[in-house]
């Protein structure tokens, strides 16, 4: 897999992997035919699968955030294919109305309430 891509996915991933997440099933699987950019599928337990990819040359922020975005399209539909809450990561200030949205701030890659606008974590870091 390519490094950027690697790197990107990690913080991502680890967040996924708390209380209320799921794990996909990372594959190699380049799908962009585009040398300027990186890519992969990740896939459920009921064998769907969703491609995932960054530019390349990105700022490492812009990067996951980009990425985070990609991963939350796949984890809600694996959630719901559980038969699970679809709002990952939930708002721990609405915690049964929306999830939270992927954001650059002050160069950092954050978790924020979309409604309040509030920084809940630095993408990675999710409480669980």
């Amino acid at each position: 897999m390519e490094r950027e891509l690697a790197a990107a996915l990690e913080p991502i991933l680890s967040d996924l992997g708390k209380p209320g997440g799921v794990q996909p099933d990372l594959r190699d699987e380049p799908w962009r035919d585009d040398p300027q950019a990186a890519s992969a599928f990740l896939y459920a337990s009921d064998g769907s699968g969703h491609g995932i990819s960054i530019d390349l040359g990105l700022s490492a922020v812009k990067q996951i955030v980009t990425l985070a975005d990609q991963v939350q399209d796949w984890a809600v539909e694996a959630l719901w294919s559980l038969g699970h809450a679809t709002n990952w990561p939930p708002c721990p200030q609405h915690p049964e109305s929306h999830p939270l949205t992927a954001v650059v701030r002050a160069d950092r890659a954050v978790w924020a309430c979309p409604t309040a606008g509030t920084d809940i974590s630095e993408i990675g870091t999710l409480g669980g």
